[in-house]
């Protein structure tokens, strides 16, 4: 065997020592040795791939082997972007947080903040919990407006009734940036804050952010965006324990790097600014659909720093279906290219360094990575039903080049991104959007914006289904799949076994499986409570009275919450004929009094919520705790790649049961201490089905 075949294996030993240990701990020039393992490794695959496995033999063929090149060329080198921008040492913000917290708090700076609510039809109960949380932000030189585009009378009496100020604009052009704008003119506070209608902050929000500010070249402190139900992707595979959402991966690792160049991205929630910085790019940009991005880059080109701190200082609503969630990251998409095209967008704006232009544009450049996707999903179909061979694979190639990238690429994207997203599994749920994105990916090309939309939310949806223009394309690639692996079976009995014919069977087989995978996701349940609800273990006593009327109680086990209900753990439920119980107290949580709850059997281990007017004032403390509670939200952690992959494949075996079933986010108690908060990226938390074994990955960390 020569050095080709044996060196690259030999030099995976590296990523695998180092993915039993805890990226953040271990020496900065670790990374940076894997960074260049990876990137020689793909170096080493591409010069293969240019020089000796085009297929030439004929105009179709060579046609076809060029487009697939480009197609890998391009998704390796973008994948690798974002890799090698995490050159620089960087970190979660959170030390420095603390820092600035003391600081300020030492300080007799108490500056006025202007919270600022736009909102455009969002249902009344969504609203009403973010005003009940804006209004219990532990910080008194607040004012909140609520900027409501709709102009409905009932939101009016929504914010006189939590305090807040009410205003409508009589001019509804520029969407979002024009109504914030609006906003910015009516109040005058040396602060900034925004949350939009469905996201409810923590009590600590400002507690935590203001700080920052103390430094007058500071013009924005953004926190993440996280989310109180599990995404469709999730919750229609039934993976909320084994999967998580695309914004994890963002706001735990890509937004820490990007910070360290200076390039954070403006999430157009969550966030405080200075005014002054502000009105310098004059208010927010009105000419773009993601306006938010554009402002900050706009104020980044000013000299201004925006500063990350990834503490989950707040929550919203993701999107409730598959077809709303396409919609809501074709609109994203669609507004991200379009700044490329702007005077003010990262390839036109002066004043933005090269690290910080390069950080910018690989935030809009990913998107064009669904065309090479939907390339890679289709190509297969050339080996079976056209016979031709789009790549020239030998045994050594296949054991030299192809495999040992593709090892090293999964021992080491986990390690590199903190644990923030799986290598493979992550893209597999992304086929169902790969042919809606790659359309408003190449209509976007010709300058065609999607038009700005809220995502609805808070809907009950009656029964179960899929939207047919998300099925369509994908039963079409099911069955053209189906029949070229029933093709190239036959041909492989014909002609014989080769290197060739067995890439085409595995590369046909990860379709198929990707294809049921996405359509599986595209199957909506029914949905009866759009309340969210949490993951969260307690103790509990429920009281009542018997027959008698002497005093009853017993101790129950709760397993998730929600402000309509709860559902308690099937081995503590009372029995049957248990005489009603009239009030719940959660143990270890003083602060809440007892909590009223129905005089009814149980069934399907729920118990609900008795709210009534007499009970108003203890129902706005529960909602209060349960949502805005500091540290309620944990950092997550990918779950081992494996046993992930074969939990999905359980659950495409065993039958669609999702009626009835609790779609859970996990929550945690209360606050970490400050001395175990800044490790609790390389913890993995316990997820909602942790009592089912089902555990996340820990890391141990280096000697």
């Amino acid at each position: 065997m020569t050095a080709e075949l044996w060196l690259p294996w030999l030099l995976l030993l590296w990523p695998l020592w180092l993915s039993r240990r805890a990226e953040a701990q271990c020496a900065l020039w670790m990374r940076r040795s894997l960074l260049l393992l990876l990137s020689g490794l793909s170096l080493r695959y591409l010069h293969w791939r240019v020089t000796d496995s085009l297929n030439l033999s004929s105009p179709p063929a060579a046609a076809l082997s060029l487009v697939l090149l480009l197609a890998e060329a391009w998704l390796l080198l973008s994948g690798l972007l974002p890799l090698l921008l995490s050159w620089r040492r960087f970190s979660d913000g959170r030390t420095e947080a603390d820092a600035a917290q003391a600081s300020w708090q030492a300080s007799t700076w108490r500056p006025q903040v202007d919270v600022l609510i736009p909102t455009c039809g969002e249902p009344l109960p969504v609203l009403e919990r973010c005003l009940r949380a804006c209004q219990q932000l532990r910080y008194q030189q607040r004012q909140i407006w609520v900027l409501d585009e709709a102009e409905r009378p009932e939101v009016e009496t929504l914010a006189t009734r939590y305090g807040c100020r009410y205003h409508r604009r009589a001019d509804h052009r520029h969407a979002k940036a024009g109504n914030l704008n609006a906003g910015l003119a009516i109040s005058d506070g040396e602060l900034v804050a925004v949350f939009d209608a469905d996201f409810i902050p923590q009590h600590n929000f400002l507690e935590r952010t203001i700080g920052l500010l103390l430094d007058p070249q500071v013009a924005l402190v953004q926190t993440p965006q996280h989310f109180l139900n599990a995404d469709p992707v999730m919750r229609n595979l039934a993976m909320e324990a084994w999967l998580l959402p695309d914004e994890e991966s963002f706001y735990s690792w890509i937004e820490p790097v990007r910070s360290a160049w200076d390039a954070v991205v403006c999430a157009g929630t969550s966030f405080v600014m200075r005014r002054s910085a502000l009105n310098e790019v004059g208010g927010f940009v009105e000419q773009a659909v993601s306006e938010d991005l554009v402002t900050g880059m706009a104020l980044t080109a000013r000299g201004w720093r925006l500063v990350y701190l990834s503490e989950k200082l707040s929550a919203g609503l993701a999107a409730e279906t598959m077809l709303d969630f396409v919609r809501q990251r074709q609109r994203w998409a669609s507004g991200t290219l379009q700044a490329l095209r702007l005077p003010a967008g990262p390839l036109r704006l002066h004043g933005l360094r090269p690290g910080q232009r390069l950080a910018y544009l690989e935030g809009a450049l990913h998107w064009f990575n669904t065309v090479p996707r939907l390339l890679l999903l289709l190509m297969p179909l050339s080996i079976g039903l056209l016979g031709i061979q789009p790549i020239r694979l030998t045994d050594a190639a296949l054991v030299g080049r192809l495999l040992p990238l593709w090892v090293a690429l999964l021992l080491s994207t986990g390690w590199l991104n903190r644990g923030s997203r799986h290598a493979l599994l992550a893209d597999l749920p992304g086929w169902a959007l790969a042919v809606p994105l790659a359309a408003t990916v190449t209509s976007s090309l010709w300058g065609r914006v999607q038009p700005f939309r809220i995502t609805p939310k808070h809907r009950v949806q009656g029964r179960s289904g899929m939207a047919p223009v998300l099925a369509l394309p994908l039963v079409v690639l099911l069955v053209l799949n189906g029949l070229n692996l029933a093709l190239i079976l036959s041909q492989l009995g014909f002609r014989g076994w080769s290197t060739g014919g067995w890439l085409g069977l595995a590369w046909g087989g990860l379709t198929l499986l990707g294809l049921l995978v996405a359509l599986r996701a595209c199957c909506d349940p029914d949905a009866d409570d759009p309340s969210p609800w949490l993951a969260l273990p307690l103790q509990a006593l429920l009281r009542g009275a018997d027959p008698t009327g002497q005093p009853m109680e017993r101790l129950v086990s709760i397993r998730a919450i929600s402000e309509t209900g709860l559902a308690l753990s099937p081995e503590a439920l009372p029995a049957a004929d248990a005489p009603p119980w009239l009030t719940l107290r959660i143990l270890g949580v003083p602060e809440l009094p007892e909590l009223p709850v129905s005089p009814r059997a149980f069934t399907d281990s729920r118990l609900d919520w008795a709210w009534d007017h007499s009970t108003h004032a203890v129902r706005e403390q529960f909602l209060g705790w349960l949502y805005g509670r500091p540290g309620a939200w944990p950092q997550r952690q990918a779950p081992n790649e494996w046993r992930a992959l074969l939990a999905l494949l359980r659950r495409l075996i065993s039958p669609w049961q999702q009626r009835h079933r609790l779609s859970l986010v996990p929550q945690q108690l209360g606050e970490l201490p400050a001395q175990g908060r800044h490790g609790a990226q390389n913890r993995s938390d316990r997820s909602p089905a942790s009592a089912n074994s089902e555990e996340s990955r820990a890391n141990r960390g280096c000697p």
